[in-house]
């Protein structure tokens, strides 16, 4: 009998779950190793004294219950260890007829925390299944919707799930059915599918822009049984899209339409920017340079460093801008071009240099135009020098005119006094002869300084022809050049401007002097 004691002893030292055993005074008469452990020696004591430390039954005692003979099963929580424990309380009767109370204490408190703890998980993977924004589905493999949350019954305007659910993928879902048959085969393939851009097919029929990304379900022999994932809705990412590319559009078409040459590339000199101007300035095309070329080869040499250390000074428009700089450029055909660049360095969001853009502004018309103006003003300069020469002509003329005629008179006067076949008379006739021609010179010359204001009259082109030969008689003779005159008689009058004629015939009489360097002989 002792022997089968031990025996019975050993075998319940052996269970890892706290056994002890007591009467019907609630006396603990038998305790295990494990129950020792965790509780201490109590054999002799209460069963509440050794499990609460109190005097009174525990709160979760069912003594009364176990010894009318009922099993019971339950979970305790003892305050005493913060535990939990799962019990086990058996009634039994000894050989002489005591009834005595078996209780196995099982700690669960690992288990319970754990079973916690997957039930705050499954509410956390319940809430986030149902609150997220993007649409959170389950399907099969055979093209039906197992499970979705709400965001994805909004997404594609369902309001009832179980209509959803019924829905079949490949013909309600997909606009284009063969993109259901690729995300299968990258399943297939991959296990999984990232950022698989589709369109999918709402309930009132309208499309909409979706984001796959999911991955797929197995079961116990690794064979796929279905997928899992989200659907993101990119309608405003494409909505942006769109409105990036129109004021991309909008920006370049500026650019392209700009009667400047706009270039722009990064900070290596490799050109990235180049519109229709620079090609039409410049004679290289834009798909010849743009990613093939460096800026050096435009510019002259050692000016393209130069224009990167004026950037970089601020005594040029401030650190990063060059206002205005004369430069001149070489087209593709060698021809120079002149013009005015202005340019300024592009900054990335933590200030680095990333880019520059230049704006050349071909001045070779305003250059011309401005070296035609040049030359007109030195003509119009020269012809008042001409004109005020004229004004002192007539000055001189008109106040050499009075004494001459002075001098004429008294030459007239003293012809009367000297007979005819007198020897001074004759030296006195030539004196006079001299003298009235030198004063026809001067009516001439008065006669040619004073403008007309461009008012026509008749004309006489003989005598305007005199004048003007008169004028230059001796200078011509001075280079050798004989004047040859034939003037028509009965020549009818010519309604024009004399002042003009003047200059017409003067220009062709020095056209003409100029063109005899050697003498010759003028006819007219």
């Amino acid at each position: 009998m002792e022997e089968k004691i031990k025996m019975t002893t050993a075998i319940l030292d052996a269970f890892e779950d706290g056994i002890y055993v007591m009467n019907q005074d609630l006396i603990v008469v038998y305790m295990n190793s494990a129950m020792i452990a965790q509780f201490g020696e109590g054999i002799g004591k209460k069963c509440h004294q050794l499990l609460n430390q109190t005097e009174e039954k525990c709160e979760w005692c069912r003594s009364d219950e176990v010894f009318e003979g009922q099993t019971i099963r339950r979970e305790v929580y003892v305050p005493l260890m913060a535990k939990t424990y799962y019990l086990i309380e058996i009634p039994f009767e000894s050989q002489n007829g005591n009834r005595y109370k078996l209780s196995i204490y099982r700690d669960i408190t690992a288990r319970i925390k754990r079973e916690e703890q997957l039930r705050a998980s499954e509410e956390e993977f319940k809430n986030l299944f149902e609150h997220v924004a993007s649409g959170v589905f389950v399907s099969s493999k055979e093209g039906k919707f197992l499970n979705a949350n709400q965001a994805l019954l909004d997404m594609l305007g369902y309001d009832s799930k179980e209509e959803f659910l019924n829905i079949d993928l490949p013909r309600d879902l997909y606009v284009r059915p063969e993109d259901r048959r690729t995300f299968q085969d990258m399943m297939e393939r991959d296990g999984r599918v990232i950022d698989y851009e589709v369109e999918f097919k709402r309930r009132d029929g309208s499309t909409i822009p979706i984001m796959l990304t999911g991955h797929a379900r197995y079961d116990q022999h690794g064979n796929i049984i279905g997928y899992e994932g989200l659907n993101v809705d990119l309608t405003h990412r494409k909505l942006m899209e769109k409105e990036l590319r129109e004021a991309y559009d909008f920006m370049n078409k500026i650019v392209q339409s700009s009667p400047d040459s706009i270039t722009a590339t990064d900070m290596k000199g490799n050109i990235l920017i180049w519109n229709q101007a620079a090609e039409e300035t410049l004679g290289y095309k834009a798909s010849e340079v743009i990613g093939k070329m460096n800026i050096r080869k435009i510019y002259p040499e050692g000016v393209a460093r130069k224009v990167m250390q004026m950037l970089r000074n601020e005594e040029f428009g401030g650190v990063g801008r060059l206002n205005s700089y004369s430069m001149v450029y070489v087209r593709r055909d060698g021809e120079v071009v002149e013009g005015n660049l202005s340019a300024a360095i592009i900054y990335d969001a933590n200030g680095n240099e990333i880019a520059s853009v230049g704006s050349f502004v071909d001045l070779r018309d305003r250059l011309q135009m401005e070296r035609a103006l040049r030359d007109t003003q030195e003509q119009l300069l020269q012809s008042e020098k001409l004109a005020a020469m004229g004004r002192l002509t007539s000055q001189i003329a008109h106040e050499l005119n009075n004494p001459l005629y002075g001098i004429m008179n008294t030459l007239e006067l003293l012809k009367t006094e000297i007979p005819a076949d007198n020897k001074r008379r004759k030296i006195l006739e030539m004196a006079l002869s001299e003298t009235i021609r030198l004063g026809d010179l001067l009516r001439k010359m008065l006669s040619f300084s004073k403008p007309d204001q461009e008012e026509r009259h008749p004309v006489d082109l003989n005598s305007v022809l005199d004048e003007i030969l008169l004028l230059h008689e001796k200078q011509l003779k001075e280079n050798d050049i004989n004047i040859v005159v034939t003037f028509a008689e009965g020549l009818a009058l010519v309604n024009a401007s004399k002042n003009q004629l003047r200059q017409v015939f003067l220009n062709m009489v020095a056209n003409a002097r100029d063109a005899m360097p050697e003498g010759g002989s003028l006819s007219v």
